[in-house]
């Protein structure tokens, strides 16, 4: 599928699941190149008077530039500790809606409003779906700068193959000034046991495994738009 063709499948399904948003409600804004058609489909909606009394907490400092370039009035999590929804993107998802995001680096802001959402829904084209997570997309892991070749290290002990993200001839650098290691784990046949293991070691700051947060699921196809619902 052109490029072209899957940029106008994102769009329609962001901007579908961004109808989703009513009136006084608290939305977290996702990061990445299929989040920003709903955060600006948000804009417009409160342009036009269709939503009213919503505050945003975003993802990313990407994102926080967005939204005050679109006039999207902005909250924290300090005062607003609950978000009622968030509309994200995501690299991979599998059919228990377990996801990989970060393939923008912003996976730990964005797994931090995750955590706090009553109902997370990621937009997917249909080129994201996975049998099982791992078969597509590596998992970033985010790790702190000093001795990254010990974590480099454990992850291979799990059975990954790391790789430091670039920008350029440099690492590439995270919105909290840390590194990422793309692991590449082939298949994951228990990605909950995997999202344990990597919680547990020290310097691994986070990582892109969302497990059992997702609650909808909207796919951008050929064929038009599936919203898939957890039960």
């Amino acid at each position: 599928m052109a490029a072209m063709d899957i940029k106008a499948l994102k769009q329609q399904a962001s901007e579908y699941a961004a109808d989703f948003i009513r009136p006084g409600m608290v939305i977290g804004l996702g990061t990445g190149s299929t989040a920003i058609f709903a955060t600006r489909r948000i804009a417009q909606r409160l342009s036009s008077g269709d939503l009213r009394d919503i505050v945003a907490v975003p993802t990313s400092l990407a994102t926080e530039a967005a939204a005050i370039e679109l006039d999207i009035p902005l909250t924290t999590l300090a005062d607003h500790p609950r978000v009622d929804i968030t509309i994200d993107g995501a690299d991979e998802v599998d059919p228990d809606f377990n996801v990989i995001k970060g393939g923008g680096g912003a996976h730990l802001r964005e797994k931090i409003v995750a955590q706090v959402t009553e109902r997370l829904v990621i937009v997917v084209d249909e080129s994201k779906l996975s049998e099982q997570l791992g078969m597509n997309w590596a998992v970033p892991v985010e790790v702190i700068p000093f001795n990254r070749e010990s974590q480099a290290a454990y992850l291979r002990s799990l059975g990954g193959a790391p790789a430091l993200r670039l920008e350029g001839d440099e690492p590439f650098q995270t919105d909290q000034g840390n590194i990422i290691l793309d692991c590449d784990f082939g298949s994951i046949a228990d990605p909950a046991a995997l999202d344990v293991a990597l919680n547990s070691r020290a310097g691994i700051v986070e990582h892109g495994l969302f497990i059992g947060m997702a609650r909808d699921v909207v796919v951008a196809g050929a064929g038009g738009l599936r919203h898939m619902r957890k039960a």
